[in-house]
């Protein structure tokens, strides 16, 4: 049979046989949706996404099968199609079918796209379609963290590692869970998997796991070795020169710092619903999203990459053809010079729409790394408002080099070392002078320190900031249940507090250079 032939093709890998196999069934079959099905799927395989969408796109005109919603919104998700992407995995949720590959894929979509809560049915039903696989599992631990179901997510992560003791995506997660005490931790369980990991990816993450539960008890000295070893690995495997940002910001520097006076924003977007909250990672970000985001006029739309999606699809019109496949490069800037101020702000404005529930007129853009893009939201949203979140440089570099942060994106690269952690930081420093001598006022610069000082009177400056009246329920923020999906879960689900004050002095000898050179920059901690 075709189908069967063509299906078999694909899990062998034999896409030109699977190929010919499904052109039969198109051939043979023109209005059945199987042929343009498969068709897709070989061209997915073979890395052609945009000649993917349509194809599978035929199939599900021809049938709307589950399982045919589901690959297309996950080549949407690939392709930052994320409207269309949501609106396809949506429909496959509400016809969730049988089959536990296509549930995992639907939550994965809904997942990516930032919408937490749907993705619990479509993983708890991959689960329960097949409690053995331990990656759907995963999935659905990772969910329930993200949505605050804490015991939940531990009773999946324990249940992966008594099937898979060695695995470190499963060991990580659970040490960052929660804080561990020195009566309740996994440290031993955590040599012993140490020991006996082979694979680099599992021993990289158990270290994480261990340095951070190392810490938790007191143990600074034998968590910074840890961490040591696994942030040079990580630095080691992803070939991390600081040139590389170094460039990005010289780009941006140049292309924005040519005239003291502002550049004129008036033929922007409007953009008056959108607050974007940007800073170093680990500053405080998730923290004031959350107290935003209990504000009854605000919604929190996630970590968005609406605003560099946008400038780097505007930016490749005017670049010589030679567009990078990185987000954010010297060459992109360049090319964004070119870039209609308007037309950037509704393309953000349309990307960000996707991620948005629409159940309150204003929304957060919680990427810290906008930073890098407050001159193109200037100039495009002249009406948005923008907060930097500021903490103590030593706590900023220390949160930020003990952290894993998504271990392929190149936003975070630079963290895996200290040096370079603080010569990011410098920089980042040096851009934000930059901004506010060209914009004055427009950003909001909040002290970490200040707002765990005087919770009050910095949120009440924040919400006037925002252009938001007065509301209670931002002092209570961590009762706020929209979900979260960054390494700050834990803590945003406390009240406020002063745990994460001058944390880098118990490891004051080991960040010693860091502190000495930024203090060679002017830069106090």
């Amino acid at each position: 049979m075709p189908v069967q032939d063509a299906r078999a093709a694909l899990v062998q890998g034999d896409l030109q046989a699977a190929i010919k196999a499904a052109g039969r069934l198109v051939e043979a079959s023109p209005d059945q949706a199987e042929g343009f099905f498969l068709l897709g799927m070989a061209a997915a395989e073979a890395g052609h996404i945009t000649r993917a969408i349509p194809l599978v796109q035929a199939a599900v005109d021809r049938g709307g099968e589950s399982e045919h919603l589901a690959q297309l919104a996950k080549l949407l998700s690939l392709a930052r199609r994320d409207g269309e992407a949501a609106a396809a995995a949506h429909r496959a949720l509400a016809n969730l079918p049988t089959d536990p590959l296509t549930c995992d894929t639907i939550g994965c979509v809904l997942a990516r796209i930032g919408d937490h809560e749907a993705s619990l049915t479509a993983f708890r039903a991959a689960v329960s379609g097949d409690p053995h696989n331990v990656s759907f599992r995963y999935n659905l631990a990772a969910a329930c963290g993200f949505t605050g179901r804490v015991d939940e997510a531990r009773s999946h992560y324990e249940t992966i590692l008594t099937k898979d003791p060695i695995n470190g995506r499963a060991h990580y997660a659970l040490a960052i869970l929660s804080r561990q005490s020195a009566d309740r931790n996994h440290v031993a369980r955590l040599g012993s998997a140490l020991d006996a990991a082979v694979a680099p990816d599992n021993a990289l993450r158990i270290r994480y796991a261990l340095a951070k539960e190392l810490e938790d008890v007191g143990d600074t000295a034998a968590s910074f070795r840890h961490l040591s070893v696994a942030n040079a690995a990580q630095k080691s495997a992803l070939g991390y020169d600081f040139a590389q940002d170094e460039a990005i910001f010289d780009a941006i520097e140049a292309a924005f710092a040519g005239s003291r006076s502002p550049p004129v924003a008036a033929d922007g977007a409007d953009g008056a619903n959108a607050i974007f909250i940007v800073g170093m990672p680990r500053t405080g970000t998730t923290l004031v999203d959350r107290i935003l985001s209990s504000h009854p006029e605000v919604e929190a739309a996630g970590e968005l990459q609406a605003m560099p999606l946008a400038v780097k699809e505007l930016a490749a019109r005017h670049s010589d053809g030679a567009s990078s496949r990185r987000v954010l490069d010297a060459a992109t800037v360049a090319a964004s010079r070119a870039i209609d101020h308007r037309s950037l702000g509704e393309a953000y404005l349309v990307r960000a729409d996707a991620h948005r529930r629409h159940t309150r007129p204003r929304f957060t853009d919680k990427l810290p790394a906008n930073f890098l893009y407050i001159g193109y939201i200037a100039q495009a949203l002249p009406e948005a408002r923008i907060v930097c979140l500021r903490r103590n440089p030593m706590d900023t570099i220390w949160s930020n080099y003990k952290n894993l942060f998504a271990s392929q994106s190149a936003y975070y690269a630079y963290s895996y070392d200290l040096m370079d952690t603080a010569r990011y930081f410098a920089r980042f420093d040096r851009l934000m002078v930059m901004w506010e001598r060209l914009w004055p006022g427009r950003v909001l610069q909040l002290s970490y320190e200040s707002l765990v000082a005087d919770q009050e009177r910095e949120t009440r400056r924040l919400l006037a900031h925002c252009g938001l009246d007065w509301n209670e329920a931002c002092l209570s923020f961590h009762e706020n249940r929209t979900a979260v999906a960054t390494p700050s879960a834990a803590q945003v689900r406390r009240p406020m507090n002063r745990d994460g004050l001058e944390k880098w002095r118990a490891y004051e000898a080991a960040l010693e250079p860091a502190r000495s050179w930024l203090a060679g920059q002017g830069i106090s901690g």
